[in-house]
């Protein structure tokens, strides 16, 4: 199958989960001594996900840890890794998907990058991280105080940086996310492995 007929020439990458391997069970598979019940009961009951999108969305770590350790003191010094040691969640990069942001960069095609993450969390990373100075503006909800899916936040990057939406390809291991940036006009990309978009960046004509 040959590449679509497409005027889609911009690429905005998700970074955790899609450039970037994150997950707290790295972290948390090891303050747990390897006991998976008791580490899914944490993440599910404690540290949970709609508890870090406060910290993507804005909120300090440090008030994030308060208000849960008023709630389970028992567990304040597993709360308050999450923040502290929060670069034990990522092993690395996903090679894969780096490769193929190399060879869009070669290929001259404007990078740029929507991201959940806080504002306190994600400077370190530029300095870990070499390929995040390939990208041409990268948003930060934390900094924006506004997370995926939030129409406002695709919103952000496009006005910021006078992008087109039916010129940009948007691409995010939440399928959610991706939804919400075809909503704006821009084309989501579900990513669920290098290769699966690989191919679809080839149907675009991008690779």
């Amino acid at each position: 199958m040959g590449a679509q007929q497409t005027n889609r020439h911009v690429v905005v990458f998700d970074l955790g989960g899609v450039l970037i391997d994150w997950n707290p069970r790295f972290l948390y598979r090891k303050l747990f001594n390897g006991d998976e019940a008791a580490m899914e009961h944490f993440l599910a009951t404690v540290c949970t996900e709609a508890w870090n999108e406060e910290q993507d969305a804005g909120r300090s770590f440090a008030d994030g840890a308060a208000a849960l350790v008023a709630h389970h003191p028992d567990k304040a010094e597993l709360i308050q890794a999450f923040g502290r040691r929060f670069d034990e969640m990522i092993p690395g990069a996903v090679a894969g998907t780096v490769a193929i942001a190399a060879e869009l960069k070669r290929r001259g095609v404007p990078l740029y990058a929507i991201t959940n993450w806080s504002a306190e969390t994600f400077p370190p990373q530029r300095q870990r991280f070499e390929f995040l100075s390939w990208f041409e503006g990268i948003v930060v909800s934390g900094l924006e105080g506004v997370i995926k899916p939030d129409p406002r936040i695709f919103r952000i990057l496009l006005d910021r940086y006078r992008i087109a939406p039916d010129t940009a390809v948007f691409i995010d291991d939440a399928a959610k996310n991706a939804a919400a940036a075809t909503a704006q006009g821009l084309h989501g990309i579900h990513f669920r492995a290098p290769e699966q978009l690989r191919r679809e960046l080839e149907l675009l004509g991008l690779l």
